[in-house]
């Protein structure tokens, strides 16, 4: 089998090992916190650059400081996984949301129709807007954005919403590309 006919995953794994310094010290960070690598880093491994771009994005959107808490960006993630039938982003952010809610039922009411879940109306603004966008992005006009200004969000957190359902529309396609598989570590997370 030639380079070009392994599978995407298999070539990433094949490529840790060139892997610049600070990105193994990421893998490492990531198996001290984790126990794992997840998988889509090293889906990415194969281009450093791609990797790098890759965690960069997530990391700002995911954990940096924003109006946003790390659930309601867990929760965006795993609805737009949702809508896009993402087995392993609605698996891997599923399992974020049971850890960071401290709620096994949520994360589960989460990964199949968010609409059955006990929510603020906040936290519900939030996501039908993501929901939305992700189904529908051609509607979506001025009354969707004083919904959630209505429900408390300033307009850098709708940017911040947008962005989180951007990135996760594009991370569910590469997904669903490249046949990525969660980390069967994610399926006993917080349960």
């Amino acid at each position: 089998m030639t380079a070009k006919d392994k599978p995407i995953i298999a070539l990433a794994l094949d490529a840790e090992g060139e892997l610049s310094d600070r990105q193994a010290a990421y893998f490492s960070t990531c198996r001290e916190k984790l126990g794992f690598v997840p998988n889509v880093l090293q889906a990415y491994a194969f281009s450093p650059a791609k990797l790098q771009a890759f965690a960069d994005m997530y990391n700002d959107l995911m954990l940096a400081d924003c109006g946003l808490s790390k659930l309601e960006r867990e929760m965006i993630a795993v609805v737009v996984s949702s809508v896009n039938h993402c087995y392993y982003c609605l698996v891997a952010h599923g399992a974020a949301v049971r850890q960071l809610s401290g709620n096994p039922e949520l994360g589960e009411q989460m990964v199949m129709n968010y609409r059955t879940a006990d929510l603020s109306e906040r936290q519900r603004a939030m996501l039908d807007f993501a929901w939305h966008l992700t189904k529908a992005p051609e509607t979506i006009d001025e009354s969707h954005r004083q919904t959630l200004r209505d429900a408390g969000f300033g307009d850098r957190d709708i940017w911040d919403i947008a962005s989180v359902v951007g990135f996760f529309n594009m991370s569910n396609r590469i997904a669903a590309a490249s046949d990525m598989q969660p980390n069967a570590e994610y399926h006993s997370t917080a349960r």
